[in-house]
Formats: C-alpha cells, sequence, structure tokens
C-alpha cells in the first residue's frame, strides 16, 4: 500500500482543511493555539457566512470516522476516513477500498494565510473571510438529509471566471461538510464528494495549534500573473529525491489551489508538454529556457485550464542573489 504524508493543503476537505475563520478566535497574531471548546459556546449559525465559518473550525476541531464515496471523471471510488487530535495536531487518514491500493496521511496544524514578513502574516482564520468575500458569493440554500443527518446547503459561487464555485452540505449538529460539489465555469457539476456514514463525531476536548511563522523562500522565479487574491502558501513543499533542483510552490484564494512546480529538463523523466487531465484536475507543462537552462514548468490544480495556461507562460525568471 502506498502511503503519502504530507503537512500541505491537501486531497480532501474533510480532511486536509487548510482554513479556518476568526469568529471564535483572538485576531491578534500573537495566538498561536485555538480551544476548541469554545466552538460549544458559539450561538448557531444564522447567515451563510456563518455557516462557512462554522465548517472551516468543525474541520479542525472535530474527531470522527467516516465512509465516503467520490463520484468523478474516473468514476465512482469509495473510501474510509478518520480525523483525531492529539497534543494540538491534527491527524487525518484517508484510505481507498477499491482501485489501486492507497492509503494518504496527514499530520498538520492550522496553516496561514501567507509567509512573514514586513506585516505578520495572520493565521488563515483571519485571512480567509476577506478572501472568499472577495471573490465569491455565499449563499444559503434549504435544509436536506445526508447520511442520514440533518444537512444545510451552501453554494459557493465565484465572481469572475478564475476559479471554480463548489456547493456544500454542512452537518446541522456540528457544522461538517457532509457532501461537496465541484462546479466548473459552466456551473457543471465536475466531481463530487460525498460521506455515507458518519460514525461518532466528537468535539476535540482541547487545543489545536496554529502552524509557527514561516520566512518566505528565495526562488529564482517568480509568478508573472496570479489570479486575483491568490497567494503563495507557506507550507513544507521540498521534493526529496530531488532536493534543491525542484522547486514546488502552493496557491491559494482561501478555497481554491494550485501548485507550480519548476525542475531542470537534465536529468528528470520529462512530461510531455501541453494540457493534461488528471481526473478532476488540469496539468499544464511547458518545457522553457529560464535562467539560461531548459526547465521543465508544470501547473496544477482544479482550477479552469486557461488560468493554469496562463500561469504557466506568464510564470519568469529572476534570479536571486547567492
Amino acid at each position: 500500500m502506498r502511503v503519502l504524508r504530507s503537512c500541505a493543503a491537501g486531497l480532501l476537505p474533510f480532511l486536509l482543511a487548510t482554513s479556518v475563520p476568526a469568529v471564535a478566535m483572538q485576531a491578534t497574531p500573537e495566538v498561536e493555539r485555538f480551544d476548541c471548546r469554545a466552538l460549544a459556546e458559539e450561538p448557531a449559525p444564522q447567515s451563510a457566512r456563518d455557516w462557512y465559518e462554522l465548517s472551516l473550525w468543525a474541520g479542525h476541531c472535530y474527531r470522527y470516522d467516516a465512509h465516503a464515496v467520490r463520484i468523478g471523471f474516473d468514476g465512482v471510488r469509495t473510501l474510509v476516513l478518520s480525523h483525531e487530535v492529539s497534543e494540538g495536531v491534527e491527524h487525518g487518514r484517508i484510505r481507498f477500498l477499491d482501485g489501486p491500493p492507497m492509503a494518504v496521511e496527514r499530520h498538520s496544524r492550522i496553516g496561514r494565510l501567507g509567509w512573514s514578513g514586513g506585516n505578520q502574516a495572520p493565521a488563515t482564520p483571519e485571512g480567509i473571510a476577506a478572501s472568499i468575500d472577495s471573490h465569491y458569493r455565499l449563499s444559503l440554500g434549504g435544509e436536506e438529509r445526508i447520511a442520514n443527518r440533518r444537512a444545510r446547503r451552501l453554494d459557493v459561487s465565484p465572481l469572475d471566471s478564475f476559479r471554480y464555485g463548489k456547493r456544500l452540505w454542512l452537518d446541522v449538529d456540528t457544522g461538517l461538510t457532509l457532501k461537496q460539489s465541484l462546479l466548473d465555469e459552466t456551473g457543471r457539476v465536475v466531481e463530487t464528494f460525498q460521506l455515507t456514514v458518519l460514525e461518532r463525531p466528537r468535539l476535540h476536548q482541547g487545543e489545536v495549534s496554529v502552524d509557527a511563522p514561516r520566512e518566505a523562500p528565495r526562488d529564482a522565479w517568480r509568478p508573472g500573473w496570479l489570479p486575483a487574491g491568490f497567494r503563495s502558501l507557506p507550507v513544507e513543499t521540498g521534493s526529496g529525491p530531488h532536493g534543491s533542483e525542484v522547486t514546488h510552490r502552493l496557491y491559494s484564494d482561501g478555497l481554491s489551489t494550485f501548485s507550480v512546480f519548476v525542475s531542470p529538463l537534465d536529468g528528470i523523466a520529462s512530461l510531455a508538454p501541453g494540457l493534461h487531465r488528471l481526473g478532476v484536475s488540469h496539468a499544464v507543462v511547458r518545457h522553457r529556457d529560464l535562467g539560461g537552462a531548459p526547465r521543465q514548468v508544470l501547473v496544477m490544480g482544479e482550477m479552469p485550464p486557461r488560468v493554469l495556461l496562463r500561469v504557466a507562460d506568464a510564470l519568469s525568471w529572476e534570479a536571486t542573489d547567492s
């Protein structure tokens, strides 16, 4: 069985939440922990924003086991997942029950939305709300039944054509996401992830740690264009097999995410240039002369293909000082 361990933002919203809201946590850079017990004292959400914030907190603070199904371009896959919190660290695990044997594990803390610098990068709870409000419209739908639980529907619609929308069904009792659909720029559902059984959701009776501020890396390349609201996330993205020869950066607007990989063409198994589909994601591969050497640029994510193409073509080389 292939096991992946990562601190990066992730594959599925139920395990790999990268953001939390500001509603129940003091908005100061010095805060390094959030006490999950505060959620028990929060009033019932009223607005679409309240529901969204609750879902983000719940993704960090509830311990549970679940069965789920994912429906996408590559068919239907079933899986089991779990989320625990121990000594302030979240532990998530996904195990696929059909197809190639695969498990994904993650050990993480509450992430930040930006690197440290002149202005201290806020913890994600403080930055996420502004990003969502600036680039998406949140609206509440009615109540439905998902996984034999009461769920409230939440539509997250992009305000431009540079990102996909989402439709969420949130558990009325906990705020956990019971179902999520990804919608492309035409409004068509391209992937659905749904819990079929949610077992023993329990509010963690303790704290979850916030990730320490990280200094921005000094890459030789620069993104010449990014969609409005996207910024580089401060996560560990080093490549073990290739060391510093391959750089990977993760970009997010707080909801949508894509990755950029830059590597020398010499000494690697190169990919065919062009646009490729990877399930619900797209990947753009370019072979370009950057810094006086042939390099491979790979941009991939659950984004409109033309956005990924523009990011790859606009990337520039700006060698750092030694």
